[in-house]
Order: C-alpha cells, then sequence, then structure tokens
C-alpha cells in the first residue's frame, strides 16, 4: 500500500505522457489546460488506490483513473459554460480563455477520449468498465438536469437535493472506486461494496463542496468563493436555512436572494450570517459527518485487511476535514 500523496504523483506522471500535443491545437490545447490545472485528483487516486486495495499492480489502473479524470474534467468544462463561471481552481475557465465554442466541442472531444482509454483492457475488463461508464455518465446528466430545473423552482425538498447531488458527483466516486476494484477483479459483492463507500464519501464531499463555497477561504478554494449564493442554487445550505430558520430569517433570507438590487458581496454576506444564525451551517457539518459515517460502516462487510480498511477510513476522514 501506498500513501495518497504516492498514487498522485504516479496519476499525474501518467496524466503528463498523455497531455501531449496534438492536431487541430484549438481542440487539444483547451483538453490539455482543464487537465494541467491541478486539484486533488481525487476520482483518479481512489481507482488506483482501489486497485492497489484489492491486490492490482496500480499501472494496471491507470487507463481507468485517467478515463475517470478526463470525463471528470469534461463534466467540468461544459458545467463552468453553463454556470458563465470566470474561474476553475483560480484560473480562467476554457470558455473564458478560449470562447463557448470551443468549450463546447473540446469537452466533446474529452468524452470520446475517456471512453477510449477502455481499450487497453481485454474483452471482459472493457465490457464492465464501459458499463458502468456509461450508466454512470448518464446519472452525472441526470444530476446537473436536476440542478437546473431547481434553479427555477421553489419546492425542492432535501431529499430530491439529496439525489440530485448523489447523481451528479457521488456516483462518479463510487464509479471510480468500483473501476479499481473491476481491473482487480475483485469480486462482485466487493465491487458493490467498495461503490457503495465511494458513493456516500461522494455526498460528504459534496455537502462539504457547498459549505466551502460559503464559508471556504477564496485563496485556496479555487473558485469564487459565494458563487452559489450568487446563483441562487438550492443547496442543502439554502434548503437547511428554509427549514431552521425563524420566521424573520427566512423571510429576510428569501428577501435577500430575490434582491437584485444589492450587490453581489452584500448578498454573499448576508446570506452567509444567515446560515449561520440559522444553524444551516452547523447542520451542514453534521450532515458531512453523518455521510461519512455510513461510507465508514461499509468497510465492515469489505473482504480485505483491517490494515486496508483504515487507509480507506483515513482517506475519508481527511476528505470530511478539509478546509480547501
Amino acid at each position: 500500500m501506498q500513501n495518497i500523496e504516492a498514487y498522485q504523483k504516479s496519476f499525474i506522471s501518467y496524466l503528463e505522457d498523455f497531455t501531449t500535443e496534438r492536431e487541430p491545437k484549438n481542440l487539444y490545447e483547451p483538453v490539455n489546460y482543464i487537465l494541467k490545472l491541478g486539484g486533488k485528483r481525487l476520482r483518479p487516486v481512489l481507482t488506483v488506490m482501489t486497485a492497489d486495495i484489492f491486490g492490482a499492480h496500480i499501472n494496471e489502473a491507470m487507463d481507468a483513473a485517467l478515463s475517470v479524470e478526463v470525463f471528470h474534467n469534461f463534466s467540468l468544462v461544459h458545467d463552468d459554460i453553463m454556470d458563465d463561471a470566470p474561474l476553475r481552481r483560480g484560473k480562467e475557465t476554457v470558455h473564458e480563455k478560449w470562447d463557448v465554442n470551443t468549450g463546447i466541442l473540446s469537452g466533446d472531444a474529452m468524452l470520446i477520449l475517456a471512453y477510449q482509454l477502455f481499450e487497453n483492457y481485454q474483452p471482459q475488463v472493457f465490457q464492465a468498465l464501459a458499463k458502468l461508464f456509461s450508466k454512470t455518465a448518464l446519472e452525472v446528466c441526470e444530476g446537473q438536469q436536476y440542478d437546473i430545473d431547481f434553479e427555477t423552482r421553489n419546492d425542492v425538498t432535501i431529499p430530491e437535493y439529496l439525489k440530485m447531488i448523489e447523481y451528479k458527483t457521488a456516483v462518479l466516486v463510487g464509479a471510480a472506486m468500483k473501476m479499481g476494484a473491476i481491473v482487480a477483479s475483485a469480486s462482485i459483492k466487493d465491487q458493490e461494496l467498495i461503490y457503495d463507500f465511494g458513493r456516500f464519501l461522494g455526498v460528504a464531499f459534496q455537502l462539504q463542496d457547498d459549505y466551502l463555497d460559503a464559508f471556504g477561504n477564496p485563496e485556496t478554494f479555487g473558485k469564487q468563493v459565494g458563487g452559489d449564493i450568487i446563483e441562487n442554487k438550492k443547496t442543502y445550505l439554502y434548503l437547511k436555512t428554509l427549514e431552521l430558520g425563524t420566521e424573520n430569517q427566512k423571510d429576510e433570507f428569501l428577501s435577500v436572494m430575490q434582491n437584485a438590487n444589492i450587490s453581489n458581496d452584500e448578498k454573499v454576506k448576508m446570506a452567509k450570517r444567515l446560515f449561520e444564525d440559522s444553524g444551516s451551517a452547523e447542520a451542514t457539518q453534521q450532515a458531512v459527518r453523518a455521510y461519512t459515517a455510513k461510507a465508514f460502516n461499509v468497510l465492515n462487510d469489505l473482504d480485505i485487511s483491517e490494515e486496508k480498511k483504515h487507509v480507506l477510513k483515513v482517506f475519508g476522514e481527511q476528505l470530511m476535514n478539509r478546509r480547501v
């Protein structure tokens, strides 16, 4: 077993070999740009780590891990276009640095490249990976559509929101881990269990991301802090404020969110105060801990050593406690 930093280093080296110059440059330069922007490489690291945990050599999992990373970044390129987001990981988004048409086409190419990487596996493994990938990719699209729909709805429930983030974010984390198990020829039972571990961890990750969008450090978070507030997104913080707040707090919150005459900075400041005063901020952190605990409970049934279970648990704890 390696530590997380070692997995990251091995994967980044493999990624660098993938991001070579190709023609036409205007198609592939944006691909390489987004892939080189950095980030924690959470999903591919999970693929590589899971393969290692189930007894495969990490090199066997690199193409599956790269596929997950390419797909994830494809979704970010298109998400940023839909959100008209100016920054991604502290740098210009693809459609800002080039243009919208380039972002759409380069994103399309990334989706194809992600599928193409499965061709490096034997037929049985290829089929299992491609089947999982197709299911997951479609769920991610469904989650994105739910997210868009919520922007124009005023009756979004917390269960609906949790389903949305499960599809938009968590299923890809689960799939990343299951891919590692597939490459390592783990049992079907263990493949499903590690998928559930990743899925629960993915929900916790997204809830923490919601929290950090409001309360993260702008210098380390890598995205526009308060972006969800500015866009009136029905996040867990938003919905919990309406659930937990007093009538006055709820009225003030809705007034702030619907007021087009205040600056973005003032809107973010006022919303954050109401998140804290209503108990929504603390409730969000409690939900992060609850989903992390669900993930840890899955570990009890996995057919791996206690040492390996500990590695997965430490990773989950680091994820839950991140501040960037």
